[in-house]
């Protein structure tokens, strides 16, 4: 199961250190480490809303998962997953929580500090949930001009659509084919497949013609007709492998160019 590989990354490391989590390393051993042996870490981050059959979570469990596997590749560390976000029309659904955008942007903007100051010369982000996207991309250029430091924001979903595309031959939604699959590869519990179906999910209406809150399914489509759930295990696993080696090579590639042009290096 890919759940069982995912707990074994933080072992693999380049270095001797014992751990690429943030969380669970000793402030001796980050002292060794960052940023002599790695300057670069991966900041997962999401929210809580209504998934259709998949966890409350899934926008935190995605971007966490999704950094541990890609961490090693790029001798990075993953710091904890921020949880909680700017979730907008979804929050009414029961479990839903929402962080105004006015306390989101002075939050996350001390945590990238924060990362800057202790070392990290590239800070990507991770992002899980669209709602934070304006809020990450104007905080990645603000931290980076002001600290002097690299960043890149990824929303993994939009990044990859042509892998949804070539994959499922379809286009996704909000937990649609493509993130229920995803949840479904990193741990195929967090799936209720007995609670789905169809008329749980709505497509995404054209701009201008209507709008609801909350909005009346928690399964978004983003096409009419495409994008309902399949619960196909084999192209579940495909699918994360696809966007987990797609995400990695942006990111290797933007250090790359960032290191050739000698950008905020000593």
């Amino acid at each position: 199961m890919l759940s069982t590989t995912l707990a074994l990354l933080p072992l693999l490391l380049t270095h001797s250190q014992s751990t690429r989590e943030l969380n669970d390393i000793n402030w001796m051993e980050f002292r060794e480490v960052v940023p002599s042996k790695v300057d670069t870490v991966l900041l997962p981050v999401g929210t809580m809303e209504a998934h259709g059959v998949a966890n409350n979570g899934a926008d935190n469990t995605a971007p966490l998962a999704l950094a541990r596997t890609i961490a090693p590749s790029l001798n990075a560390m993953v710091a904890p997953v921020l949880p909680y976000g700017i979730t907008g029309r979804l929050d009414g659904f029961a479990g839903g929580m929402t962080i105004p955008d006015e306390a989101y942007r002075p939050f996350v903007a001390s945590i990238l500090r924060g990362l800057a100051r202790n070392g990290f010369k590239n800070i990507i982000i991770v992002n899980g949930h669209g709602g934070n996207t304006a809020a990450l991309e104007a905080l990645g250029e603000q931290i980076g001009r002001e600290m002097k430091v690299r960043t890149l924001v990824v929303n993994w979903w939009a990044y990859c659509s042509d892998l949804t595309l070539k994959i499922f031959g379809e286009d996704g939604g909000h937990a649609g084919i493509n993130e229920n699959a995803f949840i479904q590869a990193i741990d195929a519990k967090l799936i209720q497949k007995d609670r789905y179906k169809d008329s749980l999910a709505t497509p995404r209406p054209p701009a201008g013609t209507w709008s609801a809150y909350p909005f009346p399914s928690s399964i978004i489509l983003y096409q009419p007709g495409q994008g309902y759930v399949k619960f196909d295990q084999g192209k579940a696993d495909a699918y994360y492998k696809a966007v987990a080696d797609k995400v990695a090579g942006l990111v290797r590639d933007t250090i790359r160019k960032w290191d050739e042009a000698k950008i905020f290096r000593d």
